[in-house]
């Protein structure tokens, strides 16, 4: 099988897009994946920090290209929301061309292009989501994919700041969130608006539970890798998203 080298751009204090993502990477059938991490500094969620790890970008994308990754995921997905719309597609943009003029031929996606481009492949216009965050930063999520056109019909916010205590965020307190929402009429849900919001052994089971296909930012991230490594989108266990049904219809 290939071996495909993948750069993330992670916040300091986040562990779960490192455990999530190759987890679920390594029930590909058809490639393999190596991941390779540089940290920007940021503990609390808050637009300070969070500009403040923003402004650490450039260097981050530096290192992380050293290691001649084939596509470099920016993985936080609030870091980018709150710069309002179409922020992911500014610093996607700004970060492809400091690759190139570095040399690398590095591709590059973000949590929150990839949580977009996800819902879009699904055919999803109402939707509803459950984020971490405290209020203000959760309406930013709200706020921006509602300027991509896509409906929030319902959202909870879990009101944790600190950035290492939403890592820890049991499921059980997910799940009451999201059977909290009113979920009708909704294309999708998002259960974990954010990478480092643990969700990947809920994604499934809320499928099952809410009947509406369910996605986290940590699924949508690993489709969005899939399909700009040109690789089958079919991860087993992982939601309807990662299905090879899904992948067959957007080829």
């Amino acid at each position: 099988m290939t071996l495909h080298r993948i750069g993330l751009v992670v916040p300091s204090s986040n562990v779960t897009v490192e455990t999530e993502l190759p987890e679920l990477l390594r029930r590909h059938s058809l490639a393999q994946f190596s991941f390779h991490s540089t940290r920007m500094r940021m503990h609390t969620v808050s637009p300070a920090q969070l500009a403040a790890m923003n402004a650490q970008r450039e260097r981050c994308v530096l290192e992380i290209a050293d290691a001649s990754p084939e596509v470099i995921l920016y993985a936080c997905l609030v870091a980018l929301m709150v710069g309002g719309p179409g922020e992911h597609q500014r610093v996607e943009s700004s970060v492809a061309e400091q690759l190139a003029t570095g040399g690398s031929p590095a591709l590059i996606r973000s949590s929150a292009g990839a949580l977009v481009e996800a819902l879009r492949a699904i055919d999803a216009t109402r939707i509803a989501i459950v984020t971490p965050y405290v209020r203000p930063l959760a309406e930013k999520v709200v706020e921006y994919l509602e300027a991509e056109d896509f409906v929030v019909a319902d959202w909870r916010a879990l009101d944790v700041a600190d950035n290492a205590e939403v890592g820890c965020i049991p499921g059980d307190r997910v799940m009451a969130a999201a059977r909290s929402l009113d979920l009708t009429g909704v294309d999708a849900l998002v259960i974990s608006a954010c990478v480092q919001m643990p969700s990947l052994d809920l994604v499934d089971a809320a499928e099952q539970e809410f009947g509406v296909p369910v996605l986290s930012a940590a699924t949508a991230g690993a489709y969005s890798l899939l399909r700009s490594l040109q690789l089958p989108v079919t991860i087993p266990g992982a939601g309807s998203l990662l299905r090879a049904d899904v992948a067959s219809v957007i080829a």
